[in-house]
């Protein structure tokens, strides 16, 4: 291994793209954050993944699209769910 390496010259590699995920960039509640976050410890899983799982769940119970509204409806439901679980 040499001790110094020149990356002078160097360039980034490609980012491999995901398939079936996008990213975005939404704004959530602070209160309905702070309980996809504690209830992710508990279910060791990322909070990020409960919020998509709880959006999926509900897809399936109503098949119809979601817009903004639904979907805050749907993470009120959710917290009232939760919330009656602790």
């Amino acid at each position: 291994m040499k001790a110094e390496y020149d990356f002078s010259q160097a360039k980034r590699g490609a980012v491999i793209p995901q398939t079936g995920k996008t990213r975005i960039t939404i704004y959530i509640d602070d209160d309905v954050l702070e309980i996809f976050r504690e209830q992710s410890e508990s279910a060791a899983k990322g909070y990020q993944s409960l919020m998509n799982e709880a959006l999926r769940q509900y897809l399936e119970k109503v098949k119809q699209p979601l817009d903004e509204e639904t979907l805050r409806r749907v993470i009120q439901e959710e917290l009232q769910e939760l919330r009656a679980a602790k």
